[in-house]
């Protein structure tokens, strides 16, 4: 695998260098990694309602920068002291999400500089208990993109202010707060460790030499982020009303859907959350607008699905359940 350090701290471009990489990433290649940087900003899931994950007047008063990326997974607020890492490949086959073959390089990057650390839940790695990245990851035409966070040395302070806690999953995890859960690299790693050493280690671990960036590719990203990164309908979209609003926490992360229903008839349907997904969340909401709202019409419509193209590590009865038997009981 070839490697890249990005210069920028802009994370709309960032996000979209990223992307147009892993689009333009060709079936020979060996795969790249990234290392990069964000000024203060919040990095929100594919799936989630903007509005809902963060906290519009610290936004507003901050000035920070809100970004949607292209994959799953929730809500992560950025900073200088976040060290945020990118693996793009050619997937061979494969066609499930796959988060110990790239954490596990990761895992041992970190024991290099003397951290401990532990693969936790989906896409977590804790030390001692506390959180110190979050994953996520994407499976698109062939090709696998992972990438994450690595807390360092942030300010959790500004973090659990710009961020709307998620209380449902705080309980399912029974811990008190936000602060209680995370930790910084830096309150673990050996003596006279730098931010420069942590990357050094995971350059090793992860990469065998160093690609280049071309003026070509960084004019297409700059074009790809102000034409999508930095524009209000991708990172915040229009919301329709919508008269039927259900949610429910599972083991492979929190989903949402709305529904606008007229004379018992689905106009509109939205899915967000946490959730990680192989195919295009849009092509499973359009299988709703249009169908009575009523479970026997739901049936017959969903009975073919296969729930895990949606919803990686998904229990398939569950999710049959909360999109069909629960369509009519929850306001």
């Amino acid at each position: 695998m070839e490697f890249l350090t990005l210069p920028s701290f802009d994370p709309a471009f960032n996000l979209a260098l990223e992307e147009h990489l892993f689009i333009s990433l060709l079936p020979r290649h060996p795969g790249l990694f990234l290392l990069w940087q964000n000024a203060p900003s919040i990095i929100v899931g594919r799936h989630q309602c903007t509005a809902e994950e963060v906290n519009a007047g610290f936004v507003k008063r901050e000035n920070l920068q809100v970004v949607r990326r292209i994959t799953g997974g929730g809500a992560v607020y950025h900073d200088r002291g976040n060290l945020n890492f990118s693996f793009m490949e050619n997937a061979r086959g494969r066609t499930r999400t796959d988060f110990r073959r790239y954490l596990l390089p990761v895992q041992e990057a970190l024991a290099d500089v003397g951290v401990t650390a532990e693969i936790s839940g989906r896409n977590d790695l804790e030390a001692e208990g506390r959180k110190i990245s979050g994953s996520a990851q994407l499976l698109r035409q062939g090709k696998a993109l992972h990438h994450g966070t690595l807390l360092v040395d942030v300010d959790f302070e500004r973090m659990t202010e710009a961020l709307t806690a998620d209380s449902e999953k705080i309980r399912s995890k029974g811990i008190s707060s936000v602060r209680a859960r995370v930790g910084n690299i830096s309150e673990y790693w050996a003596q006279e460790t730098t931010m420069e050493k942590l990357k050094i280690c995971l350059l090793r671990r992860c990469a065998r030499s160093e690609a280049r960036l071309n003026p070509g590719d960084r004019a297409v990203a700059e074009a790809l982020a102000e034409t999508k990164y930095r524009q209000w309908d991708w990172n915040y979209g229009a919301s329709p009303l919508y008269t039927r609003k259900k949610r429910e926490r599972f083991p492979w992360g929190s989903v949402e859907q709305r529904l606008a229903v007229r004379n018992g008839v689905i106009e509109s349907c939205k899915i967000h959350g946490d959730f990680f997904a192989t195919a295009s969340i849009e092509d499973l909401e359009k299988i709703f607008v249009g169908r009575r709202h009523d479970p026997g019409a739901l049936e017959h419509a969903l009975n073919h699905l296969d729930w895990e193209t949606w919803f990686s590590g998904c229990d398939h009865e569950s999710m049959r359940q909360f999109f069909v038997e629960q369509a009519c009981s929850v306001l």
